[in-house]
């Protein structure tokens, strides 16, 4: 009997305590333990499905960062037949920036540099090379035994920075390129005298609104190119008849404007193609980049040839009209 109740006690007293729920394993975020979850992998198991305890659930996964934005497509730019090979090869090379290869298709530098006869071993001015994409090219088509002159002013450097034209003149392939820092109506060193070409890309309007002596500046050009030499113009049409009204609020200029100027100066002119060319264009929206936006490399542009009188200038063909 006596055996019989200490039994009893023993049960009772074991009734009375609770049998505490095993503890749920730590389950740490998938990013924090360096560990990935396999796709199709069950469930991990709930310890309170057996026991009928409600437990708390597995620690939740921080979410996954955001993935970065994919780098924009790059436009495809293929040069017209008409393309010289050097010319070709200088846009085709490896180590070029994808930002500038982004500007091609816009800008058709194929088609422009060979209207303009670029050639290796030439000596060749930019005025206003801003950034320097076209720069690098010219200096890529003339090469080791060519020569090309980057002028910026002063008051450009010190508006947008010198880091970038400073960091593109850094490059090996800038070897035969100098950066020049001078006014725009002297716009190169003394010794950049008999020069193949000078260009101006996109830019003659600015030198309008910018009060620039412009009368000073192509004259400049004119003494400083050899007989033949080539003064090669692109910018952003404005509406005909509408001279300098439009140069900096939408960045554009009458064509006829241009012509009457740098013929003034001396020059002839030799030669226009549109392979830049949109007569879609309503010409009512400022061209400026900052300003374009989604529209930037499609507004109508006119490209000029003119020539210093002298030695005939070799013949080129004009390249094939284009509209992008």
């Amino acid at each position: 009997m006596k055996a019989f109740l200490f039994a009893s006690l023993i049960v009772l007293a074991g009734c009375s305590k609770k049998t505490p729920p095993p503890e749920s394993p730590a389950s740490p975020a998938p990013e924090a333990a360096g560990a990935t979850v396999p796709a199709g992998a069950p469930e991990p198991a709930n310890p309170a499905a057996s026991t009928g305890v409600a437990t708390a659930g597995p620690a939740t996964a921080a979410p996954a960062p955001a993935p970065k934005p994919a780098e924009p497509a790059i436009p495809a730019y293929t040069p017209s037949g008409d393309v010289s090979e050097p010319v070709r090869a200088a846009i085709a090379a490896e180590d070029r920036d994808a930002k500038d290869r982004a500007l091609d298709a816009g800008r058709k530098p194929g088609e422009v540099l060979t209207f303009f006869r670029i050639e290796p071993g030439q000596k060749v001015g930019e005025l206003f090379a801003a950034g320097g994409y076209t720069t690098e090219l010219v200096a890529r088509v003339v090469g080791d035994t060519g020569k090309v002159y980057g002028q910026n002013t002063k008051e450009l450097l010190d508006k947008f920075g010198r880091g970038p034209i400073m960091d593109r003149f850094a490059k090996p392939v800038m070897k035969n390129a100098v950066m020049v820092e001078q006014p725009l109506e002297a716009p190169f060193p003394p010794d950049a005298k008999n020069l193949d070409a000078v260009i101006c890309i996109l830019n003659y309007h600015d030198f309008v609104w910018l009060k620039a002596d412009r009368a000073k500046l192509n004259k400049a050009v004119f003494a400083a190119l050899k007989p033949g030499g080539v003064y090669g113009i692109v910018d952003h049409s404005a509406a005909k008849g509408s001279g300098v009204r439009d140069v900096e609020s939408l960045h554009r200029i009458d064509i006829d404007t241009v012509k009457q100027e740098i013929t003034k100066a001396g020059f002839k002119l030799d030669g226009e193609s549109d392979v830049l060319a949109n007569p879609e264009d309503p010409r009512d929206w400022s061209a400026s980049p900052r300003a374009a936006g989604e529209k930037r490399g499609t507004s109508d542009r006119f490209t000029l040839r003119f020539v210093k009188p002298g030695k005939l200038a070799k013949p080129g063909k004009p390249a094939k009209p284009g509209k992008q």
